[in-house]
């Protein structure tokens, strides 16, 4: 009995490893390196040009703040023995006043920026996303693997054709 059920055994074994062989010969398989359709997409440097233009009046504001907050401190060290305790005080309160608004300005700025980062960022995944399926449904792909990938050959990474299929070429 423990014979019969051996060679039982030993059949589906190979009828399963003869199976998943053939399944695996006839399964096509790709992988697309995010990273690089990040940093390569023309949709993503047109995008950081975006928000980069986008920000820039902000940023100038904040630049322009620093520097009255240190002509203002600049004055105080410079001129700040020589003044009546009234002057020196209300410059003192004028620079507290300044950081502050300065500080929240700044987190402000952070704030909408990394805001608009991530709806930026959400917008580019989405047609990498679709780049990579339209991609893999014309070139009939059964499979494809992006992050976690430790290796894979020239032969399975697809990542230049899914870059000129967001590029419209």
């Amino acid at each position: 009995m423990k014979k019969i059920s051996s060679i039982i055994y030993v059949v589906l074994l190979s009828a399963f490893s003869v199976y998943s062989g053939t399944l695996l010969a006839e399964t096509k398989i790709g992988f697309v390196d995010t990273v690089k359709l990040m940093e390569s997409a023309p949709q993503a440097k047109s995008a950081q040009s975006k928000i980069e233009k986008e920000f820039a009046p902000r940023e100038k504001e904040l630049v322009t703040l620093q520097r009255e907050i240190k002509t203002k401190e600049d004055k105080l060290s410079r001129d700040g023995a020589v003044m009546s305790e009234s002057e020196r005080s209300k410059l003192e309160r004028a620079i507290l006043s300044k950081r502050r608004d300065l500080k929240r300005s700044q987190e402000e700025f952070r704030d909408d920026l990394n805001i608009r980062r991530n709806e930026v960022l959400a917008k580019l995944q989405k047609d990498m996303y679709e780049a990579v399926v339209a991609l893999a449904k014309e070139q009939k792909f059964d499979l494809i693997m992006s992050q976690g990938v430790v290796y894979s050959s020239d032969k399975v990474d697809i990542t230049d054709s899914v870059l000129k299929k967001l590029t419209g070429k």
